[in-house]
């Protein structure tokens, strides 16, 4: 039986369920999928009965399976028993090189670095025997949360079918060598100098050569013009001989790439917005770690926060930046210094200020704990914004909870809705026409575990930035999905539309074990995603972090 004519929603293995056609070629297919059996989107090469390169990209598929470099993109199953071949490969996400030069050529220091890792990535497969053979600006891509993905190691190559020509047809390391300097030849200059089709115009030829990046892009320095001239060109320059490994040109770019430029300053967090961890205005990562900023995951366009500066030091976010005289300036300690008398009297005053503040403070908080309201409890102030002795829960799991469709809206992802870290997200699966789902269904949602029975005073979310999502809060005691489960939830926050932070005030009495975010409405995507089929209109939802703020329920342990 043939993979090559089947349809969307087709199980490959009973696990392998195909959702949507990527791309194709002539005998083959590439589709996303979804792995049912570990819940995880997954890439799926399927084949034309009789097509004559199976054997020669299963071959090259378990080669690839081999390695485990990060960067490169992973293959988890090969089938070519029965009649029925495929190839089952990791889902990447994020944008191609293709897709980044769709804005304009890259700066310099950027283009270097990306270019840098690909081909130390390239370099490592080389050592164990393997390579590319096909680097095109579609099988470099990047993803905010993994860097550098290289697809196809060795199978676009097969799947093609072209021969090599010229010096690099006896040497696989040229041939990536070559490959590689094409790639920052684009990056740097919008132009593809290689022979492969790309949606890049072809590079511009002077007496019948490729011409140089200097030549094309004066952004480019001359020593950076050189190593790519060494590799593209396999010929010598003033600065060395040709450059015929993957490791040589990334060594050879070290020594030239311009450093990469100091952040700029970027727009603020939403006032007042305060992660899980209590850190107010100016959300990080890890405050230990400035440069870990907030973005988005390539679903929209949430802005980075920018690092600490003297307006803002680290010890306002919990940093645990400390004062030491050594940080403060040398001019501050001009004039001369007080004598001991002076001193004294200086803190004797202090002392009796402080005393005379915090008798007032105690006064004022034994007076309001100490006058009972008509139903014999102290009133909570309505400017607070939870109610008086909530906290911050901890949630011990959390789930898509999609009762109206088939897939899992990228359950994978959803941990990263409740790991505190701003610079990741949870989103859903992206839908074509209507921000009601497609048309499809009428909402999806976001489960969370609380690990016990608890009753709620607020849930903030901080959703993406692209448009509004519509969204709404309920809370219950099973994880069980169907299609009436909605009924099994008490909704205990009304339907609201938010655009980054909003705060779902809960004052229902309702406990339950089960935070249930539910979506009803999406934004509407910027760009199509990469990968999806140009002409319509895309919307989906991203949740960044989510806090949850109440108090254990009565008897729950």
């Amino acid at each position: 039986m043939s993979t090559y004519i089947s349809e969307p929603g087709t199980r490959l293995a009973g696990r392998y369920r195909l959702v949507d056609q990527v791309s194709a070629g002539n005998g083959w297919t590439q589709w996303k999928a979804i792995d049912e059996t570990l819940a995880r989107p997954v890439s799926v090469l399927t084949f034309a009965q009789g097509f004559p390169r199976i054997s020669q990209v299963v071959t090259a598929a378990r080669a690839a399976s081999r390695l485990t470099d990060p960067r490169m993109a992973q293959v988890f199953d090969v089938e070519d028993g029965g009649g029925q071949a495929y190839i089952v490969l990791e889902w990447v996400g994020g944008d191609s090189l293709g897709d980044m030069l769709d804005g304009g050529t890259l700066e310099p220091a950027r283009a270097c670095s990306l270019i840098s890792d690909a081909s130390r990535a390239i370099a490592g497969a080389h050592a164990v025997g393997q390579a590319h053979l096909r680097l095109t600006p579609d099988a470099v891509r990047w993803t905010r949360g993994s860097g550098v993905k290289i697809t196809g190691l060795g199978i676009d190559a097969a799947l093609a079918g072209d021969g090599l020509t010229g010096p690099a047809a006896h040497d696989p390391s040229v041939a990536d060598t070559t490959a590689l300097a094409a790639l920052l030849y684009a990056a740097l200059t919008g132009y593809w100098p290689g022979e492969e089709p790309t949606r890049l115009p072809a590079a511009p030829v002077s007496d019948g050569v490729v011409c140089t990046p200097r030549q094309v892009s004066a952004d480019v320095s001359s020593p950076l013009d050189s190593v790519i001239t060494r590799a593209l060109l396999q010929r010598p320059t003033r600065q060395g001989p040709p450059i015929q490994s993957p490791g040589d040109f990334a060594d050879a770019l070290a020594m030239v790439a311009p450093p990469p430029p100091l952040p700029e300053p970027a727009p603020a967090a939403p006032p007042g917005y305060q992660d899980r961890r209590g850190y107010e205005g100016y959300g990080y990562a890890d405050p230990n770690n400035p440069d870990t900023w907030q973005t988005d995951r390539g679903h929209g366009g949430t802005a980075p926060y920018p690092p600490p500066s003297s307006a803002f030091p680290m010890a306002a976010y919990g940093g645990g930046a400390q004062y030491t005289g050594a940080q403060r300036p040398a001019a501050d300690f001009q004039g001369r210094e007080r004598g001991g008398p002076s001193r004294v009297m200086l803190a004797v005053v202090i002392v009796l200020v402080l005393a005379v503040i915090g008798a007032t403070v105690w006064a004022i908080g034994f007076r309001k704990s100490g006058t009972p309201s008509a139903g014999g409890g102290s009133h909570p102030s309505t400017s607070a914004p939870a109610a008086a002795g909530s906290t911050v829960l901890t949630p011990t799991g959390v789930s898509t909870f999609n009762i109206l469709g088939t897939d899992n809206e990228d359950g994978s992802t959803a941990q990263q809705a409740i790991d505190g870290s701003l610079s990741t997200a949870w989103a859903t699966s992206y839908y074509l026409d209507n921000p009601k789902f497609g048309g499809i269904k009428t909402g999806t949602g976001l489960l969370i575990d609380m690990g016990k029975q608890v009753r709620l005073s607020q849930v903030e979310v901080l959703f993406g930035t692209d448009g509004a999502t519509t969204a709404e809060i309920y809370l219950g005691n099973s994880a069980a999905m169907s299609k009436g489960a909605l009924s099994n939830f008490t909704r205990v926050s009304p339907s609201a539309s938010a655009t980054g932070k909003h705060d779902f005030p809960v004052s229902s009495p309702a406990t339950g074990r089960y935070v249930l975010i539910w979506l009803t409405s999406l934004p509407k995507l910027p760009k199509t995603p990469s990968g999806a089929k140009p002409g319509h209109t895309y919307y989906q939802a991203s949740i960044y972090n989510v806090v949850v703020r109440g108090s254990a329920a009565s008897g729950s342990s």
